[in-house]
């Protein structure tokens, strides 16, 4: 008998890019449900859905027909839905063939990989990044090039992306609004960031592919201002998911849009659902289709979430911490006032304060809290973040 399972070749690359997000993960629901916990790691919902998801939801389970919950592909009217509100939206004349749905952003970024990339191609990210990007690339036998962002305003380094790119470079991902950051790239980023790319694509002889992952793009405080990519740049693809805006991660639907400035972009339609198939028949479940009309219409209080976002950044500066007030998503980036941002998260943690560990997102010395909790518990949490910021700086009265 062998004495190791014929395991595929990449899957021990892939093991190592998960193993910190794994046992993250195991740390935490070791954690969560204990009495009195702060759970601020994840956008995770702290407190009951959207009455009008779950009613949604509801009305939509009860079956109109006898191929109510048989296999679906993207559903005609859940593609008209979306197609009309980036429309008018983004400005740019999408169709409904445009659109694919998907299990959300996460689903939608496997079928970009896989339609869009060969093996060894390589794709340019930011750092920090969203964490599953380089296991979603490994997994899709494409080679993850990374450069980090400007430190000073969390910004696109395009003197770096611009230094990355070269023969096998197939596609840049950017993540606006960003998680960890909550930076928004600005139209003056974004716009030289499509100049680079327009210049690189004929120096190399083939488009590079953009792929703007925007789950968060409905998450704007009041502010800022957001563009997509897809505004300046033809060969962009848009991924989204509406787990972010309703709170409901766990419910998989979202959507891949191609750029109707894409020439010929028919063929990319079809590989896109060839894909989607193929890769394990990538598409959200029925009840949800359904429901795209309702979940448009849908958010979270936005009004309230602004409110927790500078009622826990006064506090958390007022404390010492250094972090920029985020413009986008749901999420602080916090400097760790301890180098080790994994000891000063335990640090946090034994006093049943939980948060993410920058070292997660290729980030060491930072740490990211999640909005998501409700007032109780960020009540709760400011007292701990103020002692253990006193402690590591030696300021305990």
């Amino acid at each position: 008998m062998p004495a190791t399972l014929p395991l595929a070749a990449r899957t021990s690359a892939i093991a190592g890019a998960l193993a910190g997000v794994l046992g993250m993960l195991d740390w935490r629901d070791h954690l969560r449900y204990e009495p009195g916990i702060c759970d601020l790691v994840l956008g995770d919902p702290q407190e009951m859905p959207l009455p009008g998801f779950v009613s949604s939801l509801t009305r939509h389970t009860q079956p109109l027909n006898k191929d109510w919950f048989a296999y679906k592909r993207s559903e005609s009217e859940a593609r008209e839905t979306v197609a009309t509100s980036l429309r008018e939206w983004r400005g740019l004349p999408f169709e409904p063939t445009d659109i694919a749905l998907t299990p959300g952003a996460f689903g939608a970024l496997a079928v970009a990989f896989r339609a869009l990339l060969d093996p060894g191609d390589e794709v340019v990210y930011s750092l920090p990044p969203w964490f599953l990007y380089e296991p979603m690339l490994l997994s899709a036998d494409a080679v993850p090039v990374k450069v980090r962002v400007r430190p000073e305003d969390n910004d696109l380094d395009l003197d770096a992306i611009r230094s990355a790119i070269g023969p096998r470079t197939r596609a840049v991902i950017v993540n606006t609004p960003n998680n960890p950051t909550g930076r928004i790239y600005p139209p003056a980023t974004l716009r030289a960031l499509a100049a680079l790319l327009t210049d690189a694509s004929a120096r190399w002889g083939r488009p590079i592919w953009l792929i703007s992952d925007e789950p968060y793009s409905r998450l704007v405080f009041s502010d800022a201002e957001f563009h997509s990519p897809s505004e300046f740049y033809p060969y962009t693809v848009i991924s989204y998911s509406y787990g972010k805006v309703l709170l409901t991660p766990g419910e998989r639907v979202g959507w891949l849009a191609i750029s109707p400035a894409i020439p010929g972009r028919e063929q990319l339609r079809q590989a896109i659902e060839v894909c989607q198939i193929a890769a394990g028949w990538l598409f959200p479940s029925a009840v949800l289709q359904y429901a795209i009309g309702d979940l448009e219409r849908l958010s979270i209080d936005m009004a309230d979430l602004e409110r927790k976002r500078d009622w826990v950044v006064a506090e958390l500066t007022a404390a010492g911490y250094q972090l920029r007030s985020p413009e986008g998503t749901f999420y602080l980036w916090v400097r760790s006032p301890e180098s080790d941002d994994t000891a000063f998260s335990r640090r946090l943690a034994e006093r049943q304060v939980l948060v993410l560990p920058g070292t997660i997102c290729q980030a060491p010395g930072y740490f990211r809290v999640s909005l998501t909790a409700d007032n109780e518990m960020i009540d709760r949490a400011l007292p701990v973040f103020r002692a253990a910021v006193a402690e590591v700086t030696g300021t305990v009265g």
